[in-house]
């Protein structure tokens, strides 16, 4: 097998290896070459070519996602380590184990003028788990008389490092920190950066490997149950109030346990708002939050309000929630989670440092006596009044965005994986019920429409099931670039919702139909996917009305030779309308 003849090299790849990251996302350059060979020359290796590193990044994000577990992207030195930015604060705010690897010129080359060079030391500080600076390695076989020659080197800490530091205390440092970026990745689900500085040459190999790194386990603090006096006094509190509020949002399936869900559900003092991407289902559980909320007067809003709030997952995609329980505010507020804790109703009074399993398996068992509530009670019947006229709302409009959300969502199959895109499409999608057997995932960390079709792609390349991809217009031209790789799986299929416009701008508060909005706020467009489509070698079919689109959706999902890209074209200055007139019509 063939090595990188730099040891830095070496000790990166063989880390990665004992660290099982599998999955690499390499964009081509030079002054990575030394990290390419390593990885792509090791079959041990999953190695994929990706040219634009913003993609890449967003591929490799997808990827982690579904194997809850680090996937590391490649990168060459220069501007290419800024294009994945988005993907890192996506990571960082989503709890996604993403590793970054970039390759950099030597200390002494940066800031001279040499070309393809910035700053990347500490470049992600505010969006990063751990940024690891490595260094770099001794030249053998050039002595100090002959580099002190070289006026290169623009003080004497760089000669004192360059040459009377020892190899060992640079390979020590450097596994150190490769070994404490990688491990908090993994145990901390984040992402990390480091940063590999290489000289040239960069292309040399070797058939034997010259370091053998250490690998450093996680020192992980021992588990330990929650402070019994947390328990007691979320007992108290709970004992005490007959409206209580669980709100979830975004989380992978299967994070809590049915036990713990049916539980929840037999308490006629507990409701349980969930959000789509939730992946959490129970008949008795309070789905598409704002068809629920939104029609509410003032005294209903009052009476919702909890007693106590308790939240578990990501970030909150319904603003109808947020407003409500900001100004209507419970007494109590407990966010669960074992790293952070958002204050985002402004009454956070406790973060629980545990899952929402290990919160539930040791509290709700102490719960001895049944709360006298009619909480559940009074709002199940406004969650069916609401549902009944949802359902009749929808048989009399014409075709809209929300028809055509309708008709998609209904023909879903069963067991697929669900990736949407942001801005309307989330938000779309929180007014319908999703198949309890689909699994749905939406980048809600930053909320941003930059890499959605990447992330897509990136789930669908590690998923057995069949990915189906539902986005606007805007976000998938956007993130265009998504496609050009060579690693999409036939069955993967994208939904463009393409009202000609970023149609969420229409529905906010603006003066609509100008040529300053329709410009600057919605942009205006004529651009359709179809053309991309071919570029890719995607199938490609389009509908215009819903009968065209019942029609196309009937073998869309089916095997094919190709993945498929069906284009949905709703009517721009009605979809607003329609949606606005949605909520006044089922109060």
């Amino acid at each position: 097998m063939k090595f990188s003849k730099i040891p830095l090299a070496q000790t990166v790849v063989q880390l990665f290896k004992a660290k099982n990251i599998k999955h690499i996302i390499i964009s081509p350059g030079s002054r990575n070459a030394p990290l390419t060979i390593g990885f792509t020359n090791d079959p041990f290796f999953s190695c994929y070519s990706i040219v634009d590193e913003r993609s890449a990044g967003f591929f490799a994000l997808g990827m982690a996602q579904q194997l809850l577990q680090p996937t590391a992207v490649v990168c060459t030195s220069g501007s290419a380590l800024l294009n994945y930015y988005p993907a890192i604060s996506e990571a960082y705010y989503s709890d996604i184990p993403l590793v970054v690897l970039s390759a950099d010129r030597p200390k002494h080359l940066v800031g001279i003028g040499d070309g393809q060079t910035i700053n990347q030391k500490n470049v992600f500080a505010n969006h990063i788990l751990h940024s690891a600076n490595l260094k770099l390695d001794l030249k053998d076989e050039l002595n100090l008389s002959e580099q002190e020659e070289l006026p290169i080197f623009k003080n004497i800490e760089d000669k004192l490092e360059r040459f009377l530091g020892l190899q060992d205390d640079i390979q020590s440092h450097n596994e150190e920190e490769i070994n404490t970026a990688i491990n908090l990745a993994i145990h901390k689900s984040g992402p990390v950066h480091i940063n590999v500085p290489f000289d040239e040459p960069l292309y040399e190999l070797t058939e034997k490997m010259t370091v053998k790194p250490q690998v450093k386990k996680f020192e992980a603090k021992e588990k330990k149950k929650i402070e019994k006096l947390i328990i007691e006094e979320c007992l108290v509190d709970w004992n005490e109030s007959t409206r209580k509020m669980i709100l979830v949002g975004a989380n992978p399936p299967n994070h809590l346990d049915q036990k713990w869900v049916d539980e929840l559900s037999n308490d006629n003092s507990v409701i349980v708002f969930t959000e789509t991407i939730s992946n959490i289902h129970d008949d008795e559980f309070f789905p598409s939050i704002d068809k629920i909320i939104t029609p509410l007067t003032d005294e209903e809003f009052k009476k919702l309000q909890p007693d106590i709030l308790i939240t578990f997952g990501g970030l909150i995609v319904s603003k109808k929630i947020k407003s409500f329980l900001r100004k209507y505010q419970p007494k109590h507020h407990w966010h669960i989670d074992k790293k952070t804790a958002n204050d985002t109703f402004f009454v956070l009074e406790k973060h629980i440092e545990a899952t929402p399993n290990q919160f539930f398996s040791e509290f709700l068992p102490r719960i001895t006596h049944v709360i006298k509530s009619d909480y559940q009670k009074t709002w199940r019947p406004v969650k069916l009044k609401r549902q009944l006229k949802h359902i009749e709302y929808l048989k009399q409009i014409p075709f809209s965005d929300l028809k055509a959300f309708e008709v998609v969502n209904e023909s879903l199959p069963q067991n697929t994986v669900l990736q949407l895109g942001n801005s309307s499409v989330v938000r779309y999608m929180q007014l319908f019920d999703i198949d309890p057997t689909i699994e749905t995932f939406c980048n809600r960390g930053t909320s941003g429409i930059d890499g959605s079709t990447s992330t897509a792609v990136g789930c669908a390349v590690v998923k057995e099931k069949q990915t189906v991809f539902i986005t606007g217009d805007l976000s998938f031209i956007y993130d265009s670039n998504g496609l050009w790789n060579n690693y999409i799986p036939k069955n993967f299929r994208i939904i463009i919702i393409n009202n000609q416009g970023g149609g969420i701008f229409r529905i906010l508060p603006g003066h609509k139909n100008t040529e300053n909005f329709d410009t600057y706020f919605e942009t205006k467009h004529n651009l359709t996917g179809e053309y991309l489509a071919k570029m890719y070698g995607f199938e490609y079919e389009k509908a215009s009305n819903e009968e065209e689109l019942k029609t196309s959706l009937k073998g869309f999902y089916k095997k094919s030779e190709s993945p498929k890209i069906l284009e949905v074209f709703t009517p721009r200055v009605q979809n607003d309308e329609i949606l606005l007139n949605y909520f006044e019509f089922i109060k």
